[in-house]
């Protein structure tokens, strides 16, 4: 896939950077991951299915093509846990933790026209979301995905399609991107609440935005009611690493801070289980947003706090 995408690369815009992204990536997935060899095997088999065309067919990324279930789902099931999706593989649904085609509602009749831009999804997980915005026109949808479990998982997807979308995950940090780098359109969905610093990743955010470009935040908030913001003391909704809960006024003035404009709020939504579930595609743990609310009451995280909500900001560079 890293050839692939060197290929096509030093073709856009992105080309005065991608040998830097190459080399970047080469090293990362050279680490010693003990799980590697496992994940490698399962996309060996994966690549004796026929490929097919890849489309979008709500609430699936789709996959036309004929495959024997059994087989292909126990290869699939060494990548486990799948988060992002759902994805439709011949007469296989893998149905992920989260409906993405949820989020991707909220946001698509918000952004400018992908069509023809360069586009960095922050955090793309498997890249269900970059998928998407390839298919809407994009020169190039770059994913940057630190976990190598969910590389891996991408390269499995992008295996099965005949002819590739422009669409691609790397295994790197925003921050490790290289000086240069110039994007259209920056979406960072889910990232900014495990962030320590969060005007730091907006600043990170901006640096590889070209002038004008667009921002698309979505990120856990707070109802003013429960003040400015809520940092909190263990985990939230069981999850570790959240850093911080801002209200929208809070996030908009952060936004202010980094050197944003025209910032705009246009979607709050509390998570529901509909959007994420537990499933048998997310392995052992099957646990999901109903098992981390308060079982009396599901404004409440299990450890109290307010239950999860999250808004979506556009603005410019």
């Amino acid at each position: 896939m890293i050839n692939d995408f060197e290929k096509y690369c030093n073709m856009t815009i992105l080309s005065s950077i991608c040998d830097q992204l190459v080399e970047l990536s080469n090293q990362a997935f050279s680490v010693n991951n003990g799980n590697i060899p496992k994940w490698e095997r399962a996309i060996a088999d994966i690549q004796q299915i026929q490929p097919g065309k890849a489309t979008f067919k709500h609430p699936y990324v789709c996959i036309d093509t004929q495959v024997d279930i059994e087989n292909l789902t126990q290869s699939l099931k060494q990548l486990m846990p799948w988060r992002k999706g759902p994805y439709q593989i011949g007469n296989l649904a893998l149905e992920s933790e989260w409906r993405g085609d949820m989020k991707w509602d909220r946001i698509k009749d918000h952004i400018k026209p992908l069509a023809g831009k360069s586009v960095l999804d922050v955090g793309s997980g498997n890249g269900y979301f970059t998928y998407l915005m390839a298919m809407q026109g994009a020169e190039i949808a770059v994913g940057i995905e630190p976990f190598l479990l969910f590389n891996y998982q991408f390269q499995a997807i992008r295996t099965l399609i005949s002819q590739p979308l422009k669409a691609y995950v790397l295994p790197l940090k925003l921050e490790q991107m290289p000086e240069g780098s110039s994007f259209d359109s920056v979406f960072s969905m889910g990232v900014l609440y495990h962030q320590k610093d969060h005007i730091l990743h907006l600043k990170q955010l901006m640096d590889v935005m070209t002038d004008n470009g667009e921002l698309i935040l979505e990120t856990l908030i707070i109802d003013q009611q429960y003040g400015d913001q809520i940092i909190p003391q263990d985990r939230y909704a069981r999850m570790r690493n959240v850093w911080c809960l801002p209200s929208t006024d809070t996030l908009h003035t952060w936004l202010q801070t980094a050197g944003f404009k025209n910032i705009k709020l246009v979607d709050v939504t509390k998570t529901t289980p509909e959007e994420q579930r537990a499933t048998h595609w997310i392995g052992d743990n099957t646990q999901s947003i109903k098992d981390f609310l308060d079982p009396n009451d599901d404004n409440l995280t299990i450890e109290g706090l307010p239950a999860p909500k999250r808004a979506v900001f556009i603005c410019q560079k």
